[in-house]
């Protein structure tokens, strides 16, 4: 019992922790809506396990996506036909977590000038779809939040940076029990219930 106190206690002050300690990582002045590639990554809201699992076997590590998850990805695989000059050239749905390589083109390519969407509209406008969604769908309340509040971008710098990310993305599902989204204390929690049934 003190061992599950403890760890709903960690569970608070680690939500507690990230908000007051939540800085904006933009560069100031840096225009989000100009041509180039970005590493988005978004959180659900205190990193529950809301979005799916991780299904390991015969050398084989993918998500298996929850509902919600579902509808994140269709929603992901629709940011093209909203903002046509954006696309999601990577991304990857984890348990807490979704990280995107986006990249933004050239709008005024073709001869007619249009406004490129910044990525913080885009990601926006994705979020409320999918808790609009999800709240019409799942019966889920619609005071129950899904999202972390923000999200982390990333500037992507050259194709070395570029290609880096999309590896880093795509390993993203093998590499679960060693990412920094992987709760400690979730690990805590499988390790006490294995301990509790040794005989």
């Amino acid at each position: 019992m003190r061992i599950i106190i403890a760890i709903i206690c960690k569970i608070n002050l680690r939500a507690c922790m990230d908000y007051r300690s939540r800085k904006s990582n933009r560069i100031p002045e840096y225009d989000y809506s100009q041509a180039g590639a970005y590493f988005v990554t978004i959180c659900s809201h205190n990193r529950k396990h809301i979005f799916g699992k991780i299904a390991v076997g015969a050398g084989i590590a993918r998500p298996h996506l929850s509902p919600i998850g579902k509808i994140i990805e269709n929603s992901i695989n629709q940011i093209s036909e909203k903002y046509p000059h954006v696309s999601v050239d990577c991304y990857v749905i984890m348990p807490n977590h979704v990280h995107l390589l986006l990249s933004i083109h050239d709008a005024s390519a073709g001869g007619r000038a249009m406004h490129a969407p910044t990525v913080s509209r885009a990601i926006q406008q994705m979020k409320g779809y999918v808790t609009k969604l999800v709240g019409a769908t799942t019966g889920r309340p619609s005071d129950t939040p899904i999202w972390q509040k923000g999200f982390h971008e990333h500037v992507v710098r050259d194709e070395r940076d570029y290609l880096r990310i999309w590896q880093y993305i795509e390993n993203n599902s093998y590499n679960w029990h060693d990412d920094e989204y992987y709760p400690q204390w979730y690990l805590e929690v499988l390790l006490w219930k294995n301990h509790k049934q040794q005989p």
